[in-house]
């Protein structure tokens, strides 16, 4: 099994997500935030590239959550913040969701076999779903406007640390998983960093713009490993979750 990463939507090309299974990771804040609002009752999620496209799929019931600049866009119901997502408030509704970068790269992912979401909340939940799934793997950092982000390679080495681990401890046969060099590296950088991942993102440059912006505590949210014990996926446009999540 080969498992990849690649560091920005800029550098997926689409020969390399067909039939394969994709894991999108923005864990600052978009994938983060669509696990939270699943996690607290919402039906499905509808990831959109434009708030244009959000607005013209919004039908009675739905709400619309998303960010420009990591601020809620005028006339959305809600922002990109996870802690924004409570049962309360998201409740049984579905989430029409445009972000500037998580719900582009979901959007880029369109040619894979199956795409999950993924973050550092769930890199445990998503590798065994991947690796059930029994294609090869393709991690898809979103980075920022074109530009790889350090959270992302941490929650995609999560994933991969999880993927191996779980090879390892099975009784799978064939050959042991392969991973690119980039993927190594950020397995490499995740286990150095594991043992204060808030310290981490707190030090990268997105995490530093959340908290000057005044989002401090996202971060946090967003830091914590294996938080919940679900994959979603993506089918027919939205992004669902089935398996029994752990407590928030």
């Amino acid at each position: 099994m080969n498992i990849s990463v690649i560091p920005t939507i800029q550098e997926a090309r689409v020969e390399e997500l067909r039939r394969k299974t994709v894991i999108v990771i923005d864990v600052l804040r978009a994938t983060s935030t669509m696990l939270a609002a699943l996690a607290s009752g919402c039906r499905a999620v509808i990831p959109v590239e434009t708030v244009e496209q959000a607005k013209e799929l919004q039908l009675p019931g739905h709400l619309l959550g998303g960010e420009r600049g990591c601020r809620r866009i005028p006339g959305f119901d809600l922002g990109n913040s996870p802690l924004e997502y409570t049962p309360s408030v998201i409740g049984a509704s579905v989430l029409v969701m445009t972000t500037t970068n998580g719900t582009r790269a979901i959007r880029k992912a369109e040619q894979a076999g199956r795409i999950l979401a993924g973050s550092l909340l769930n890199a445990r939940a998503c590798a065994g779903k991947a690796l059930a799934l029994g294609r090869e793997i393709v991690i898809l950092c979103s980075g920022t406007r074109d530009i790889f982000s350090l959270e992302d390679g941490l929650g995609a080495g999560a994933i991969v640390d999880e993927l191996l681990s779980a090879y390892t401890g099975s009784e799978r046969q064939g050959d042991h998983p392969q991973v690119n060099d980039f993927g190594l590296a950020m397995l490499h950088a995740f286990r150095s960093a594991n043992g204060n991942l808030e310290g981490a993102l707190l030090a990268c440059e997105n995490g530093r713009r959340l908290v000057s912006l005044g989002f401090r505590e996202d971060v946090a949210y967003c830091s914590r490993l294996n938080a919940i014990e679900a994959a979603p996926e993506i089918a027919d446009g939205r992004l669902q979750l089935f398996p029994t999540l752990t407590s928030l």
